[in-house]
């Protein structure tokens, strides 16, 4: 008589291949968009800041990493010789320059 008030177990619905396709279209669609708007503008960026490290002059207004404003006065390999003020220069890393606002380059 237990054996008539057992419950069969319900069969279970088989996943099909639409959901795992659904799945990868919209994992491949959240990568597309992360792309476009981050990774994308962030290499942009670094482009433009390697080309303008590379074509830096003498008597270029720029300021370093550390928040320090000057001209450049002597352009190296490796480094910069960056004038502060008058007869005071600093050396620093090419790496740590970024470019002066446009309102800087224009005094």
């Amino acid at each position: 008589m237990t054996i008539f008030l057992q419950a069969t177990p319900a069969a279970q619905p088989v996943a099909g291949a639409g959901s795992n396709m659904s799945f990868l279209i919209m994992m491949v669609l959240i990568f597309g968009v992360m792309w476009l708007f981050m990774i994308r503008p962030q290499q942009k960026r670094q482009k433009e800041l390697q080309k303008f490290r590379d074509g830096l002059k003498r008597g270029d207004k720029i300021i370093s990493a550390g928040g320090i404003y000057g001209t450049v006065k002597e352009v190296k390999e490796g480094y910069i010789l960056m004038e502060v003020d008058n007869n005071v220069s600093i050396r620093i890393d090419k790496s740590m320059v970024m470019q002066a606002p446009a309102d800087l380059q224009q005094q």
